[in-house]
């Protein structure tokens, strides 16, 4: 068996995503390869997205996700996207369906180049998302960052979208927060005992808002598919929006949008871009990795 295999470094709405093709082989990309890669500032990723072939009947492919931390992530619909554009370039089809750990997932590439990505039903139960604690009313826990009697953050919307996440509601630019340094402390809090995502949303209408995310396992990124999705969700759980909103992600250098669309099926469909930036080729076992483009070929062995 080669070495190494294709690999693309793309991005969704700036969410540093790597595409690589595991497909006909029987091995996976290892969590040392995972960590020599986020390791290098030219192969810096949020998510490595490994193409297997389908398990399943009816599915395209086996999508294994891996965070820059080396390791597992359920979902990742900026990766989505990218997977999607890659297959929809070397394949000319439109619409794909996916296996991932989170379940199965259709995706569409659409005439503009937008794709959408059915990211599932969300899941409100407190021992699915799954809290240590028991929560009623998950759409707000108690949990605060900062004084007691003036938390800095405080109340989350709790959900999962095939991976857990916690929305604090913030009235001004998430921005303006310090969520590099609370981020770690909430990923890791007690009360989520497979950690989980947090995500800073300001509502700015009924249809729009703005987010800002400290992604479980690969820390703060410009931008986080499935965290668009809780907070879309969770706004119009909450009564602060309606269930189809225009999501402006802050961090993001892409002045690009998501659209969060909870349907009345209980889905919930994301539709973003997704952008391709460079290929080569890689070793999934241990990381090293040269780029195709003879101009500025470049390698990395960890």
């Amino acid at each position: 068996m080669s070495e190494r295999v294709e690999f693309a470094r793309m991005n969704g709405l700036g969410n540093k995503i790597l595409v690589v093709d595991m497909r006909g082989r029987t091995d996976r990309v290892t969590p040392a390869a995972a960590i020599a890669l986020a390791a290098d500032p030219a192969t810096a990723f949020d998510q490595i997205m490994a193409i297997h072939d389908p398990k399943v009947d009816g599915t395209d492919a086996y999508i294994d996700i891996l965070n820059c931390d080396g390791s597992k992530a359920q979902a990742c619909g900026n990766g989505t996207r990218c997977v999607v554009q890659a297959l929809a370039a070397e394949t000319g089809r439109k619409s794909f369906t996916f296996q991932t750990i989170a379940g199965i997932l259709n995706a569409v590439e659409h005439a503009d180049g937008t794709i959408s990505v059915d990211m599932g039903k969300p899941v409100f139960a407190w021992d699915k998302i799954p809290l240590s604690e028991e929560f009623h009313d998950t759409s707000r826990i108690e949990l605060q960052i900062g004084p007691i009697d003036a938390p800095i953050l405080h109340s989350p919307s709790a959900m999962s979208m095939g991976n857990p996440h916690a929305v604090f509601w913030v009235d001004r630019d998430p921005m303006t927060y310090d969520l590099e340094r609370f981020g770690p402390l909430l990923e890791n809090h007690p009360i989520f005992p497979e950690k989980a995502n947090i995500t800073l949303a300001h509502v700015t209408s009924k249809t729009t808002m703005i987010t800002r995310t400290w992604e479980r396992g690969a820390g703060l990124t410009l931008a986080c598919g499935s965290a668009a999705c809780a907070a879309g969700v969770s706004a119009a759980r909450t009564g602060r929006t309606e269930r189809k909103v225009t999501i402006t992600v802050a961090s993001s250098p892409n002045r690009s949008t998501l659209t969060i669309d909870w349907r009345a099926d209980d889905k919930v469909v994301m539709t973003g871009p997704a952008e391709w930036e460079w290929s080569g080729m890689v070793d999934p076992a241990t990381g090293s990795w040269q780029r195709d483009t003879s101009t500025d070929a470049e390698a990395a062995t960890p």
